[in-house]
């Protein structure tokens, strides 16, 4: 049998993105997103997490990775290579556990949005191919090298082409389709060969074979403006790939009815009582603009609520919207069927929004779930979705801006 040990770098230390490894990347820790990967694979036999971080180690442990050891602090600085990370982690495996395995796969967290057959593909690749010491993931490069150009140190004078090629004259000038296709590398993995490693003193070797991977999936994860895009990307594309725990639904392409939670949504889950009994909640004023936007759009919103309260009433009623009040655990799903058989709507047209667990029945009825960002656990771990913004303080108006964005979108591809 085939030893293949999936191995994924994840430091404590990220400048660019602080505590980078474990920040929730769409309702995960983004390390969980490799680590899915790793242990979807068929051919894989063990998924090891290298880190200097007891709190990366514990969520990856929770992920279902192993943590034997914990990386030296001499090896998690900012300029520390990949090589010795690995050359460290198979040498503590083999002095400690006698541990050999014949294939190394590096997944990097900073690439997440992985094709769901993308480890077995390239451990194949290298497997067929016995000269080949490791396969590297690339996609098509974006931009062509023989178009780019060096500028002279002052950035004041003639400017040189970057690169030459045989036969062409002005390759700066020529049409690319003349021009040769070239690959950019990813993240996304690295299939090595346990002897390049250890007897070449490389994480590649000579010979290198290409696994290509579809460039819709090209996410690396540098600062927060990827952050954000990426995880918009993930939730409208209808790209297949590994996801944490479970297989999250895309946002639907036709959307007719938005349901949203009370407390903790619409609210920010707290609540001010007087003397006399009356409450008060905060609410974000700028919920109510979008959903005017969603009702010209076509789009239906009513409020379910859990508890039955005035406040719900008021704040239903200046935002222009159906309320339904007093329901219990399971009464809120069997509301929300009554009201889509009633207004004639599939529940693949349906979006709940949710914070608490008395959400997760509803979740199972609609079409997508969406949790806020400040929801319980187990909600976030349950929805397609997770917003960045907590209830009550935007997370709303972030999905009215999302939906309507779709519905442009879709009406332009149209």
């Amino acid at each position: 049998m085939t030893e293949i040990l999936v191995l994924i770098p994840a430091r404590g230390g990220s400048k660019s993105i602080p505590r980078k490894n474990i920040r929730d990347f769409s309702g995960y820790p983004l390390i969980a997103w490799s680590i899915a990967a790793g242990l979807s694979s068929e051919l894989v036999t063990r998924v090891i997490v290298s880190t200097d971080d007891e709190e990366i180690a514990a969520i990856a442990k929770e992920f279902g990775a192993e943590t034997p050891f914990m990386r030296p602090l001499k090896l998690a600085q900012d300029d520390t290579t990949d090589l010795p990370v690995f050359e460290h982690a198979l040498k503590w495996l083999e002095n400690n556990q006698s541990y050999h395995p014949d294939v190394v796969i590096q997944l990097r967290p900073t690439s997440p949005i992985r094709p769901r057959e993308l480890v077995d593909d390239a451990i194949r690749v290298l497997l067929e191919n016995k000269e080949a010491d490791c396969v590297r993931g690339v996609v098509p490069a974006g931009q062509n090298p023989y178009k780019m150009w060096r500028l002279p140190d002052g950035e004041m004078g003639p400017m040189e082409n970057l690169l030459n090629i045989d036969g062409i004259t002005e390759p700066y000038n020529t049409p690319r389709q003349r021009l040769p296709s070239l690959y950019w590398q990813t993240g996304h993995i690295d299939a090595i060969r346990t002897s390049t490693i250890l007897e070449k003193g490389s994480l590649t070797g000579d010979v290198i074979y290409p696994l290509v991977i579809d460039s819709q999936y090209a996410v690396d994860l540098d600062n927060l403006q990827d952050w954000s895009r990426y995880e918009y990307l993930l939730m409208t594309s209808r790209l297949e790939c590994v996801s944490p725990v479970h297989q999250r639904r895309l946002m639907p392409e036709k959307i007719k009815l938005l349901v949203l939670d009370f407390d903790g949504v619409i609210s920010n889950n707290l609540v001010w009582t007087d003397q006399d009994g009356r409450e008060m909640v905060a609410a974000s004023r700028s919920d109510s603009i979008r959903i005017s936007a969603l009702r010209e759009a076509g789009v239906e919103t009513i409020i379910l609520s859990s508890e039955s309260n005035p406040v719900v009433s008021a704040r239903a009623k200046k935002m222009g919207v159906e309320a339904f009040q007093g329901l219990g655990l399971h009464a809120k799903s069997q509301t929300l069927k009554r009201i889509m058989k009633e207004k004639g709507i599939s529940s693949e047209h349906v979006v709940h929004v949710g914070n608490d667990v008395n959400d997760l029945p509803v979740f199972e009825i609609v079409g997508w779930s969406v949790a806020v960002a400040d929801a319980y656990p187990e909600v976030i771990r349950a929805a397609d979705f997770v917003l960045s913004k907590p209830g009550g303080a935007g997370a709303v108006r972030e999905l009215c801006d999302l939906i309507l964005r779709s519905i442009k979108e879709n009406n332009n591809g149209s």
